[in-house]
């Protein structure tokens, strides 16, 4: 009893300091134990390209010389090169166990997301007032997904920080004799965000609006300019390094954009709403959301960017839950101050008040259990334990991965230690047979050292199939997936979060390390 009375008086004298702790100690713990990667991209154009770099590779095929290289491929070299940067670190002092030295890429993203936690509080507080900024605060420190996915390698979740400095240059001293200082600071934080993010663009568009409507043509022209300088700066240096010719990458990036916009998952205009509604947990979600619309009179520099992002993203075909993150907090924030100003504005009859609070009450008690969960995600176990299984091994040259339904995993080789050629780019509609078939008539030295099976159902049949090639192989373990790989797939068979079966070519290894 005496423990809650002083964290009471403590959340009373000091709230900053009580969210603070808990956005630390939610990140610390996802830094332990959410270990994995959420999506392809925050591993395989991250980290998998970054220490290929290091090693002398180049996975992906992104720079020139490379096999199948014949140009830019529209992909950013800033984060994943911060990324080589720190890797060739490591590398510099010994540390080469990739579990370690991602402990430490998590540590660091989730100290960066404390800026946006810290930040957030006091954009709020700023704007609305210290109940808002208690209740956005909390919510930025302890979201059921913001702790989870603030140690992940995502690009829309690591430019949020500096969307949210850029904010808060702008309202901290809207009326004093720095102001257009602070804009032009805004401004680099902005560009700085292009450089990790580059639709975030549109956000930046958005607050550019605001001083245009305005007529603030001074403001205006300094907010560019302090975004387009970090854009010239390392956009145009990078490129120039590379390719011998600036902004090479963002050409070949809008390009492929314009090009492959329907190429992928294309979902209907309103599909934001749905995600944002279902990601902000219902009937809370819709709180927010109120509050964010309410706003748009009183608070365009939060309001205006969020929507040109937001309509940007919504008509643009393809559409990825994690495109929309980028935008999650401002709503969060914005959303509170909406809420709370017009809670207290309104006099609220009996029975709707008493719903509003255990609509509340539903929502933490949801959203903890949810965290609980999330937080310790070790997402895509199966493959990251079957690389480590194998890094073992020494000399792995070639691996081939088969599935029955011609949908192979990606497998991360960064945790392998090794950059294997993999038997599983499917030619056209080139079947497992035919896969099997091509990786038998390579030469004795280019044939698979392991084969990774993902069949669910006929196991079996595929081992046998391949046996007609490789009489030689032999079982030799099998990676489970983890629990929430197993019941996300339940959910959505979309999601390859299969069981891996590891079967070995003792042509090249006769004998089983233990």
């Amino acid at each position: 009893m005496r423990i809650y009375k002083r964290i009471i008086t403590l959340w009373e004298e000091h709230p900053l300091f009580i969210i603070l702790f808990l956005a630390a100690f939610l990140r610390l713990i996802a830094v332990l134990f959410a270990r994995g990667w959420g999506m392809l991209d925050d591993h395989f154009l991250v980290i998998e390209s970054a220490q290929s770099w290091v090693d002398g590779q180049d996975s992906d095929n992104w720079l020139p010389g490379s096999p199948t290289n014949t140009g830019p491929t529209g992909h950013n070299f800033f984060y994943p090169g911060l990324h080589f940067l720190l890797f060739t670190c490591f590398r510099f002092i010994h540390l080469e166990d990739p579990q370690v030295k991602m402990v430490i890429v998590r540590f660091l993203h989730a100290s960066w997301s404390m800026i946006t936690v810290y930040y957030g509080y006091k954009i709020t507080r700023k704007l609305s007032g210290e109940r808002s900024a208690r209740l956005a605060g909390l919510l930025l420190a302890a979201f059921w997904f913001m702790p989870w996915v603030s140690v992940r390698n995502m690009v829309e979740v690591v430019c949020i920080p500096f969307l949210i400095l850029a904010i808060w240059r702008m309202v901290r001293n809207p009326d004093d004799n720095n102001r257009l200082t602070d804009i032009f600071i805004a401004g680099l934080f902005l560009g700085l965000a292009f450089n990790i993010r580059t639709q975030t663009a549109f956000f930046s568009i958005g607050l550019g609006l605001v001083y245009l409507l305005k007529r603030q043509w001074k403001e205006a022209f300094l907010l560019t300019l302090g975004a387009v300088i970090p854009f010239i700066v390392l956009q145009g240096t990078i490129d120039f390094i590379i390719w011998g010719r600036p902004f090479a990458e963002i050409m070949g990036y809008v390009r492929g954009n314009i090009i492959d916009a329907t190429s992928y998952i294309n979902l209907p205009w309103y599909n934001y709403f749905l995600v944002i509604l279902g990601f902000l947990l219902p009937p809370v979600s819709f709180f927010l959301f109120f509050g964010y619309l309410r706003s748009w009179k009183k608070h365009k520099r939060l309001f205006l960017p969020v929507a040109i992002f937001f309509i940007f993203h919504s008509l643009f075909p393809n559409k990825q839950e994690r495109f929309i993150l980028p935008i999650l907090p401002f709503i969060i924030i914005i959303g509170t101050i909406g809420w709370i100003e017009f809670v207290e504005n309104k006099v609220i009859p009996a029975k709707p008040g008493k719903w509003i609070r255990g609509s509340w009450i539903f929502f933490w008690i949801i959203n903890l259990v949810l965290l609980s969960f999330i937080t310790t995600v070790y997402s895509k176990k199966a493959r990251v334990e079957s690389m480590i299984y194998l890094s073992k091994y020494h000399m792995i040259n070639y691996l081939l991965v088969a599935d029955a339904g011609n949908s192979p995993e990606l497998f991360p080789k960064f945790y392998l230690k090794q950059w294997p050629h993999i038997y599983d780019e499917l030619i056209g509609h080139e079947t497992t047979d035919s896969l099997i078939i091509r990786a038998s008539k390579a030469p004795f030295d280019k044939q698979p050292r392991f084969f990774l099976f993902s069949a669910e159902k006929d196991l079996q049949k595929e081992v046998i199939k391949a046996r007609k090639s490789f009489p030689f192989i032999v079982y030799e373990t099998t990676i489970e997936p983890g629990f929430i790989d197993k019941f996300v797939r339940r959910l959505n068979p979309v999601n390859k979060n299969r069981t891996v079966y590891i079967y070995r070519n003792t042509l090249f290894y006769p004998q089983k390390i233990n």
